[in-house]
């Protein structure tokens, strides 16, 4: 293949790529609400990415990637209508396609791209759906997570999260749920998973569950905005302030997370002069609001705990004591034992770390395959100077990382502990 051929497939590849990372939610949700039909979207859009290769590798990128995309995902749509059975059925959406599509003939611009990702949230987190299915189908459809990406933030099999999904899609479609936002007095039996579910598209942004990088801005600052936008659609809801406050504050920290090659920064190595003061103010000042109405819930109390760090002067400063009751609090709310695993990390830094040490041991069967166990663990052998056993933690840790800033900083550890032997 010539050289231009060459660059040309690579360009192409590149770009569809990064599409289907970055941009699946806002084309999956403008698409969605043309077809109205989440499998029927979800295939076509697909298609027009294959689609988008062949033709971008033969011709060049279009000024528009994204909106070559969506026109490209509605004409399948047409061509499908048109030989479906059900086209009676569906003239409705055929219709509106057909008039999308002659706008953009008529204007020669690229398509714009509505967006409808909110409505695509309260969709997935429809309650005919369990709160897993929820979670995972957002992932899946809002953030391009691949499906082994979410089966391992899940500690489920590859296959069986394929075959949840497959369900989902299909239970959505049968049992004809609206892609809507639903009326305020319907939110109750929703609000919780959408507001998880934003959180997760944060921490998705915050520490990439996979790929080179542990850092995806762009997932953290979507997240702050459909936070910001959730307290409009509810001012006044505890909650929702408690979780833009906790994005805003973790959010305060991710440049210093870094370091100029992009490898990983602990806590406590952290240069606390780079973390943002005007994230923390306006974390802090939501918060206090929040707590004032006197219904502390889990995104509040992960948020205080945020605060506790952001005003601490240094890591020996900070009011670790405090730290572990607020874990505390949250497991008695939550019984997730992800909370039980950060309350030993903060009791470490208050009581030690072989105390930390026992009370891993309590819970340890229930996150045998969760990898910030076994690095928190092989942290707390290090500092106990159990070297031999930290080094069989850090290789556990290792195994099930699948981000490679992660690894990195991992094996750095690792590899430091035979300066300690």
């Amino acid at each position: 293949m010539a050289s231009d051929a060459i660059e040309k497939e690579t360009r192409a590849r590149k770009t569809v790529e990064a599409l289907a990372r970055a941009d699946t939610g806002r084309l999956l949700g403008a698409l969605l609400r043309d077809v109205r039909d989440f499998q029927l979207a979800e295939d076509c859009l697909q298609e027009a990415l294959e689609s988008a290769l062949t033709h971008w590798t033969r011709n060049g990128l279009p000024s528009s990637p994204a909106g070559w995309v969506l026109q490209a995902a509605r004409r399948k749509a047409i061509d499908r209508f048109r030989r479906a059975r059900t086209f009676k059925r569906k003239a409705e959406e055929y219709g509106l396609l057909i008039e999308l599509d002659q706008q953009t003939v008529d204007s020669q611009e690229p398509p714009a791209i509505p967006d409808e990702r909110l409505r695509l949230i309260f969709t997935c987190c429809h309650p005919a759906l369990d709160s897993k299915t929820r979670v995972a189908l957002t992932l899946r459809t809002l953030c391009g997570l691949t499906t082994r990406e979410i089966a391992r933030a899940f500690l489920d099999a590859t296959e069986t999260m394929a075959q949840r999904l497959v369900r989902a899609r299909h239970k959505i479609t049968k049992a004809g749920i609206p892609f809507e936002i639903p009326e305020p007095e319907h939110w109750s039996e929703r609000l919780d998973s959408v507001l998880s579910v934003i959180y997760l598209i944060f921490n998705e942004g915050y520490s990439a569950t996979a790929g080179p990088d542990l850092l995806r801005h762009d997932l953290c600052l979507e997240a702050i905005r459909l936070g910001r936008l959730m307290l409009e659609l509810a001012p006044g809801d505890a909650e929702c302030e408690g979780l833009l406050a906790l994005m805003l504050l973790n959010h305060s920290r991710a440049q210093a997370r870094l370091d100029d090659e992009g490898g990983m920064i602990p806590l406590d190595r952290q240069d606390r002069g780079q973390w943002r003061k005007a994230e923390i103010e306006e974390g802090c000042r939501i918060l206090d609001q929040a707590l004032e109405r006197g219904r502390a819930g889990l995104f509040q109390l992960q948020a205080a705990i945020s605060a506790l760090h952001a005003q601490a002067a240094s890591h020996t400063d900070t009011d670790w004591q405090q730290i572990v009751l607020l874990y505390e609090a949250m497991h008695a709310h939550s019984g997730n034992p992800v909370h039980l695993l950060n309350r030993a990390v903060a009791l470490s830094y208050a009581c030690g770390a072989d105390q930390a040490l026992d009370a891993l041991a309590t819970f340890e069967a229930g996150l045998e395959g969760y990898q910030p166990f076994h690095a928190a663990k092989a942290d707390l052998l290090r500092r106990t100077g159990r070297f031999e056993a930290a080094r069989e933690s850090y290789h556990r840790a290792i195994a099930l990382s699948g981000n490679e800033s992660e690894r990195q900083f991992l094996a750095s550890r690792m590899a430091a502990l035979a300066e300690q032997v």
